[in-house]
């Protein structure tokens, strides 16, 4: 297929605003300039908005190192030329802002905040009201995946895996995809994208790393559970 004509595209820091934290560095945010017949899109990096969330400054479960301006770059570069060969030919910028919202989301960090309210819930209906509060109120600037390990040393073995079974029937799959996702990330560049979720093996790999580490459930179901929230993303982004 022949790549549209014309299209360029390249990162840039926003000096018109004023510097933000990512990681342990002040940075003016990251946007993105693509341009297509004579017309140019301007728009802030999503991987950018994402690694400069307040989670991601502190270091987590004894890790240390801050997110990289350089993988960052390359993450944009990488969702850009899919986006760019996937519509070689009915390219467009209306086209390509949809697509990049679309296909740039980290799955795990949309899931966050609704395994939050299903934390909220659990620890509630186990009359722990006020750790149920402190979790929901105060996991925003931690990553709630490091909290639920943590907790593994606190709680019994047998109240931890009600925590978890129950996840995966009462809440978003976000535990058992963020343990997916660790097998091949590493701090602090923790992602799972929509564009790596649609390509490659992902999809067949999640099923059988379910299938092992999750038996009591079934694989297909929650492969269906991520495509739910994949579709929720593509209805907010067109």
């Amino acid at each position: 297929m022949n790549k549209p004509s014309k299209i360029s595209y390249k990162t840039y820091f926003n000096e018109k605003l004023k510097q933000v934290p990512l990681g342990k560095i002040m940075t003016h945010p990251l946007y993105v300039q693509v341009t297509f017949e004579r017309k140019t899109l301007f728009f802030k990096s999503n991987f950018f908005e994402l690694f400069s969330k307040p989670k991601y400054i502190i270091a987590v479960a004894g890790l240390i190192g801050s997110p990289s301006l350089e993988k960052i770059i390359t993450l944009e570069m990488e969702v850009i030329e899919f986006i760019e060969n996937k519509h070689s030919d009915n390219f467009s910028l209306e086209l390509f802002k949809q697509e990049y919202a679309f296909y740039s989301q980290d799955l795990c960090d949309i899931m966050e905040e609704e395994f939050r309210n299903y934390l909220y819930t659990f620890f509630q209906d186990k009359s722990m009201s006020a750790l149920a509060v402190a979790i929901r109120e105060g996991s925003r600037h931690r990553i709630t995946y490091e909290i639920i390990r943590d907790m593994k040393k606190a709680f019994t073995k047998s109240f931890y895996d009600e925590l978890i079974e129950n996840s995966l029937y009462y809440g978003p799959p976000y535990f058992a995809l963020y343990d997916f996702m660790l097998q091949t990330k590493k701090w602090p560049m923790l992602y799972l994208s929509v564009m790596e979720w649609e390509t490659g093996n992902t999809k067949t790999e999640f099923i059988e790393y379910v299938k092992k580490h999750y038996p009591k459930h079934n694989a297909g179901e929650i492969k269906n559970d991520v495509e739910k929230w994949v579709g929720y993303i593509k209805n907010k982004t067109i």
